[in-house]
Order: structure tokens, then C-alpha cells, then sequence
């Protein structure tokens, strides 16, 4: 036994383990090695012998482990359909629990489990192992850094002549660690999901399944599973501008995780592959079971919320059982928002940017959600979009920039360090940015970069040139080729070269009178002594 296996027993924590089949047995094993088994509940003779074996204590049911006060935690490894009144029980017994996947068989029900957790403030985790696996969890912090660029489609595939079930099908046998690690890398569940079957052996029971999951204008996502293959395959195929991986879990260690050097590059609108050089990823090696409920225990102890918890496990769900739907109804799309009470984190009800395949999006670039960048633009690494942007053609964003929400760029406009443009700013066709003031092609100025500021609302309009160095004041508006040369105040409206102040306009946009009422809107604005517009209403 290793020193880590010493220390996680002598943390104390006692796990009861509920259901002791092929799966279950290979968790008792995991928990005695942590020094954590306390007792097996399960009325076969196979578990009474594996109770002997790790000299723990058995139960032919569940009913006495959970009265046992000395066990703070329980392991569920029982059939799918009694995972959600096994874990009610659990809990109505102040215990912290850890399921196997799925969760449940019903979102609703899911959504139950989350909710009594909270209420009890108890543990709760799912058994979705390959988050806990080292080469997978590698795999999803390049995928998080940006190193594969932009995710054009993720394929997985898990075949074997298998343990063919009686009770569940191979889509819910064989498909939820896919969803997981998929909807991990991705970041959010798919928009829509559809699946196809075919049921060779039992009526009703499908032994190979099709999955496809949609993200709307954003890269596909395929499952294929089948339990009656001749060969064990266990295989994930991501596919980015950049690069790409295939992680194929019935290799050797040393030769699980392959990266791709493989680029897809657009010559105008036409794609091109280039190959580049393959690289085996090389970790520390690690049983993904053991990691996975060594984080339950350490979960339990320090009462910090698992990797897997309701939160991941419930989208998972919810793709499943979209999935399942879609199987009923001979293949249809199933739309993940038509399951009624999916929360944001598990849906896509806030939809994923779209970037026209011709633009660039480099490392570390934040793009908020329903954000539209069009053809031949770029943003560079380090920048920030908000929400609801639209970015237009042959425009250029960064490093560095910070863009928020509601803004439209229009074409041909250069966006550099330095610049930032708060909420609901328009930038017409063609608005130029500078970023030093005495520009010299031969002399290095780097270091003279000079912040500009666009404050919420301003309209900048076609071919204006704002220096660097000024703030731009809430509502203001630029008129069409104007220079801006100095700060202006918020409402104002500029024209000239260089620009001068000739009146102000309304939150609306609309050119005020003497009033100094918004034809547009009724809104009634006056002057402060300092000269900034204020709402007066």
C-alpha cells in the first residue's frame, strides 16, 4: 500500500458501498485500497465473499448500512433505475453519497437529487470516471487554453461484445461518459440532439446507437455505440484549426493520448489540410477510478463540491434522455430547451458565438455568448467580446482589447491595444483607431501606446479617426469623417477636422433642440454648469 493510500484511510472516512455487480466490485476494491470500505449491502452470494475478502462488513440490503451512524458516506453502484430512490434514502440518512451514471433516469428527478443535496447540505457526485482520468483531464485543459484553436467537430466511439443487459440499452449503458467528456470540452450542452438504432437481439432493447449533437452554427459532435463489436474500442477524435488529439483509452499508457499537429487554413473561402508532426502525450500514469474516488473522499472531508457533481451530471443527463426521445421518435431533433426546467449551465438557451470559418480567433479570446464575428476578421489573443456583439468584415480586434456587450463593429475597422469600447458602442465602416500619436514606420514607440476609451452607447461614425489617448463620453455621436483630437463630453455630437462640438443628442440618437427634448422618445435632457448632458427626467 502507498504512502497516498495510507493517508486517505487515515482521514476517517467510512464509505458504505450499495450494489456490488461487475462494476461495483472493481469500486470496493478501489475504496479498501484508499483504506475507506466499511461495508458491502447486496444480496448476492458474490458480494457476501467480496465483504470476506476486504474483511468489511455485509449486509444483504441496504436498510442496515444506512442506519449505521459510523458511515458517513455511501457508494451507489446499484442498477440505473434505483439511483434516485437509493440517493433519497442516502440522504434521509445524513449521508454523503457518490452514484454511479447516470444520475437518474428522469431530468426531473435529477433536478430533485440537486435540490435535496442543497437542502441537507450533503455530498453528492456522480460516477462519470473519464472527467478523473489524467490523459482526459490533459486533453481538456489544451482544448481550455486554446491550443486546438477553433473545436470543428469531436467524434467518439465505444464498441465491445459486451455484457449484454437485459433492463437498459446501449445507449445508456455505453453513451454517458462520452456525453461528459464531450460536453466538457465543449463547455455547454449541444442545442439539439438526434440518435439512431438498431435492435439485433431483444425486442425493444437496442444493441448500437448513433448519437449526433448540434450546437447550432458551432462545431458537431458524434457518439457511435454498439456492445456487439468484436473488437474493444474506447476512441475520442477532436478536430481543431489548430490541432488535433485522439485519445483511445485501450492503448498501452504511453500511447493513449496523440496530439495532431494538423492545421486547417482558408486560402478566401476555400479550406486547405496541412499535416504536421504527431506527439504522444506522456503523464504520470493514474487509475482513473482510484482518482475519481479519492475525490469523493476529499470531497466529503473538506466539503468542497465535486468535479461531477449535480451540475455537470444533469446536462449529461438531459442529452441522454433528449437522445432516447429521439429514438422513439425514429430519429427525430430533439431540442434540449423542449425539457422542461433544464437550467442555463445544462442548455444553450444563451447561444454560442458564431465566427465565420475565414476569420481567425487566436489563444485566450473571450467571445460572449450570441456574438457574430463575419468573414476575414481576426481577434487576437488576450481580447474580450461581451454578448450580443456583431463584428463585421475584415475587421481587426486586439491583443488586448476589451469589447462590450451590444456593440457592432462594422467593416474595415482596426480595433488595437489600448482601446476599449464599453456597452452598445457602433463603429461605422472604415472608423480608425490610433494607438501613438507622432507614428514613425522606423522608429520603435511600443512603449508611447496611449488608452482610448469609448464609453457606453457613442456612435463613431463612417471613417472618423479617434487619437489616441481621448474618452469618448456616453451617447456621444461623431459624425462621418470627423477627427477626435480631445475628449468629448457624454451627448455630444461632433463633426469637423479636427472635431468640434455643434450639439448634443439623446440617448436615442436624436439631435436635440432648444427644448432639449428627445423627438424620439419624450425623454427631457438639460445642461450641468460643467457642460456634460444629464436626463433630466
Amino acid at each position: 500500500m502507498t504512502m497516498d493510500h495510507q493517508t486517505a484511510g487515515s482521514q476517517g472516512v467510512r464509505v458504505g458501498l450499495i450494489g456490488c455487480g461487475g462494476w461495483g466490485k472493481n469500486i470496493a476494491r478501489n475504496l479498501a485500497e484508499l483504506g475507506a470500505l466499511a461495508a458491502i449491502a447486496d444480496p448476492s452470494e458474490f458480494a457476501r465473499s467480496l465483504a470476506e475478502e476486504h474483511d468489511v462488513d455485509y449486509m444483504a440490503d441496504a436498510g442496515p448500512l444506512l442506519a449505521d451512524t459510523s458511515i458517513k458516506a455511501v457508494a451507489i453502484a446499484a442498477p440505473a433505475k434505483l439511483h434516485h430512490q437509493l440517493t433519497i434514502q442516502a440522504f434521509a440518512a445524513g449521508k454523503d453519497v457518490f452514484v454511479e451514471k447516470p444520475i437518474a433516469l428522469d431530468v426531473q428527478e435529477a433536478f430533485e437529487l440537486q435540490r435535496l443535496a442543497s437542502q441537507h447540505e450533503r455530498v453528492l457526485m456522480v460516477g462519470h470516471l473519464l472527467q478523473y482520468h489524467p490523459m482526459f483531464r490533459h486533453l481538456k485543459d489544451l482544448v481550455r487554453e486554446g491550443k486546438f484553436g477553433r473545436i470543428r467537430h469531436i467524434y467518439s466511439s465505444r464498441l465491445n461484445l459486451g455484457i449484454l443487459r437485459t433492463e437498459e440499452n446501449v445507449l445508456w449503458s455505453f453513451a454517458p461518459h462520452d456525453i461528459s467528456m464531450i460536453l466538457a470540452l465543449m463547455g455547454r450542452a449541444p442545442n439539439r440532439v438526434s440518435a439512431t438504432e438498431n435492435t439485433v437481439l431483444q425486442t425493444g432493447i437496442p444493441d448500437t446507437c448513433t448519437v449526433n449533437m448540434d450546437y447550432g452554427t458551432g462545431p458537431k459532435a458524434e457518439i457511435t455505440v454498439s456492445w456487439l463489436h468484436p473488437l474493444k474500442e474506447q476512441q475520442l477524435v477532436v478536430v481543431g484549426d489548430d490541432a488535433m488529439a485522439v485519445f483511445r483509452d485501450t492503448k498501452p499508457w504511453a500511447e493513449k493520448l496523440v496530439l495532431h499537429h494538423n492545421k486547417v487554413t482558408w486560402d478566401g473561402t476555400r479550406p486547405s489540410a496541412v499535416r504536421g508532426p504527431a506527439e504522444t502525450v506522456v503523464l504520470p500514469e493514474g487509475e482513473p477510478l482510484k482518482e475519481e474516488l479519492r475525490h469523493f473522499i476529499d470531497c466529503v472531508e473538506t466539503r468542497a463540491t465535486p468535479r461531477t457533481g449535480p451540475d455537470e451530471a444533469i446536462p449529461v443527463l438531459a442529452v441522454l434522455q433528449a437522445a432516447q426521445t429521439s429514438l422513439d421518435q425514429g430519429g427525430d431533433w430533439i431540442e434540449l430547451t423542449s425539457l422542461s426546467g433544464l437550467s442555463t449551465d445544462a442548455d444553450a438557451r444563451e447561444p454560442a458565438a458564431f465566427v465565420h470559418r475565414s476569420s481567425e480567433i487566436d489563444e485566450d479570446v473571450e467571445i460572449g455568448a450570441n456574438s457574430k464575428i463575419w468573414h476575414f476578421s481576426h481577434i487576437l489573443s488576450g481580447s474580450q467580446l461581451g454578448e450580443n456583439c456583431v463584428v463585421g468584415q475584415n475587421v481587426m480586434i486586439g491583443p488586448n482589447v476589451t469589447v462590450g456587450s451590444g456593440c457592432k463593429v462594422q467593416n474595415n475597422v482596426s480595433l488595437y491595444a489600448g482601446v476599449t469600447l464599453q456597452d452598445d458602442v457602433f463603429c461605422g465602416p472604415s472608423v480608425v483607431f490610433t494607438n501613438v500619436r507622432t507614428p514613425r514606420a522606423h522608429v520603435e514607440r511600443k512603449d508611447e501606446f496611449a488608452p482610448t476609451l469609448v464609453k457606453t452607447g457613442a456612435s463613431l461614425g463612417a471613417n472618423a479617426t479617434i487619437v489616441c489617448g481621448v474618452t469618448i463620453g456616453k451617447y456621444a455621436m461623431i459624425g462621418a469623417g470627423a477627427v477626435v483630437t480631445k475628449d468629448v463630453p457624454d451627448h455630444a455630437l461632433m463633426v469637423g477636422n479636427p472635431a468640434r462640438q455643434i450639439g448634443w443628442v439623446s440617448e436615442a440618437g436624436e439631435v436635440l433642440g432648444e427644448d432639449m427634448i428627445c423627438p424620439r422618445t419624450g425623454a427631457a435632457y438639460h445642461h450641468l454648469k460643467a457642460g456634460p448632458l444629464e436626463s433630466a427626467a
